[in-house]
């Protein structure tokens, strides 16, 4: 066995650090000694005395001038606000967005909608009666037509010959009308109708005094059609006026005018017998001339008939009773 000790690996590295460790305080120890050499200044030159000038004291601190370095600068997006661009779009909306609050306002607003008619020119139909023909009544003002409205009135009344219709803002409706004079009282079947000179007949209202009375025994004939589809159809044709308005002023008093679809006008003459004068106005001056000079004649021979037809004054007849 060796007389030289033996170290374990740990007692090895911890001689060795601490032969290391003495070596470096011996070194420090040999540099804190070391004298500092001291470096000669040149002695200046004599010079001339130089004028000492008062120079404001400079702060005798010390200054440091420190280089930081630059920082980038964070990028930032500028804020900008957008101009407002006018487009199609836009435009069409708004004005999208004006018809709609426009259109609400008219079907809503109590003031846009119609209450009645004005009805001006009528002596015969009354207010209420074209007001509920109409029926605008609560209706808004834009959705009525003046055409159709004058189109209901003269179907519903042929007594109007001529109707106009205007609607303005902001619920006026006005109709003014021309109507029909009634100048012929017709009775026919228990019942009784008016009619014009232009031979429409239509609903009388009441009695009226001053109209020609005729009362019929037959039906007369169909009139032709007219042109225009509003204007109702004539009762009878306007020669038939004619011929009853040249009658009228020789009928006598108290009586009525008779029509017969064969014989036409005529009446019951007070003296016993029935006279026919045709149906249409010609000649009826010399009708009733040559029929006063046939009722001398027949008169004069003591002929009473029962019939006296001077429809065709040229050859008039009378028929006796049977």
């Amino acid at each position: 066995m060796s007389d030289k000790k033996e170290f374990s690996r740990a007692e090895l590295v911890r001689l060795r650090r601490e032969q290391e460790h003495n070596n470096r305080m011996n070194r420090i120890a040999k540099e804190a000694t070391r004298p500092v050499p001291v470096i000669a200044r040149a002695k200046k030159k004599a010079s001339a005395p130089k004028v000492k000038v008062s120079k404001p004291k400079e702060n005798t601190r010390r200054r440091f001038q420190i280089a930081l370095p630059t920082m980038p600068r964070p990028a930032v997006r500028p804020f900008s606000i957008p101009r407002p661009r006018f487009g199609w779009r836009l435009l069409s909306f708004l004005l999208s967005a004006i018809l709609g609050t426009a259109l609400y306002y008219a079907f809503n607003l109590p003031q846009l909608r119609v209450t009645e008619a004005q009805v001006t020119g009528n002596q015969i139909v009354t207010p209420a009666e074209v007001n509920s023909v109409m029926n605008i009544s609560g209706q808004p003002i834009f959705l009525l037509t003046p055409a159709d409205l004058e189109t209901r009135l003269r179907l519903n009344y042929p007594e109007l010959a001529s109707v106009r219709v205007d609607v303005s803002l902001p619920n006026l409706v006005t109709v003014d009308v021309r109507e029909r004079k009634p100048a012929i009282r017709w009775e026919q079947g228990g019942g009784y109708t008016w009619i014009a000179e232009d031979g429409v007949a239509f609903k009388p209202r009441g009695e009226m005094i001053g109209l020609i009375s005729v009362v019929a025994e037959s039906a007369p004939p169909v009139a032709g059609a007219v042109a225009n589809p509003l204007a109702p159809a004539p009762f009878i044709s306007t020669d038939m006026v004619q011929a009853l308005k040249g009658l009228a002023g020789h009928v006598p008093p108290g009586q009525s005018i008779l029509y017969d679809a064969r014989m036409g006008f005529g009446w019951n003459d007070p003296r016993g017998w029935r006279a026919y004068f045709g149906a249409t106005p010609n000649d009826i001056e010399l009708k009733m001339r040559v029929y006063e000079e046939m009722v001398n004649s027949l008169t004069q021979r003591g002929i009473r008939p029962a019939l006296i037809n001077v429809t065709y004054p040229t050859a008039p007849y009378y028929r006796m009773s049977q």
